[in-house]
């Protein structure tokens, strides 16, 4: 191709947009992979800290259980209770703040997945709209470049066949006289 026709042009200009297009997918691709991983390990996370709030309430219900017993107790052993209900309330502290915990982790994977998914219709607007402003340059292109340098060819043809009439011998007159061969029609 010749670097001094629009077409040569146009094709560096798609050429350029399509690596764009393949490295926004690209990202979008990577983005998708990160995500994934982060549900994945906060579906594992969740996995992992059910038992343990599990056994955490079931230590819990234990200890009330026991702080039952100790209150029936507490008649003849009163400091032993001010001890069982100390511990007691520790246990219920601690259920609390794992809770608390998973709840913040909770949290945090919904805005991760919503701020994931705010980027992915990110790059998708910016897909669209680089479609459109490369149908746009296209269109442009078309009507200010390559329509009037058809126009123009289509005029130096003409000017060229004007000058050809212009410049071409004089034809010979028809009077004179053509010799024998000239004027066998055979």
């Amino acid at each position: 191709m010749n670097p001094h026709e629009p077409l040569f042009w146009l094709v560096i200009i798609t050429a350029i947009i399509a690596v764009s297009f393949i490295m926004i997918a690209g990202a979008m691709i990577a983005m998708a992979v990160f995500v994934n991983r982060a549900v994945k390990s906060v579906n594992r996370l969740e996995e992992k800290l059910d038992p343990l709030i599990n056994r955490a309430n079931a230590i819990s219900e234990q200890a009330q259980g026991i702080a039952v017993q100790g209150r029936h107790i507490a008649e003849q052993f009163h400091v032993m209770s001010g001890h069982l209900s100390t511990a007691t309330e520790n246990l219920a502290e601690s259920t609390a703040l794992i809770k608390e915990e998973v709840r913040g982790i909770m949290v945090l994977a919904d805005e991760t997945a919503h701020v994931a998914k705010e980027k992915v219709e990110i790059v998708s607007r910016v897909i669209d709209t680089t479609h459109e402003r490369v149908m746009d340059t296209t269109e442009f292109i078309q009507r200010k470049v390559i329509e009037p340098a058809r126009e123009l060819a289509a005029i130096l043809a003409g000017v060229r066949r004007g000058l050809e009439v212009l410049v071409a011998p004089a034809p010979s007159p028809i009077n004179s006289s053509y010799g024998d061969d000239e004027m066998f029609i055979g």
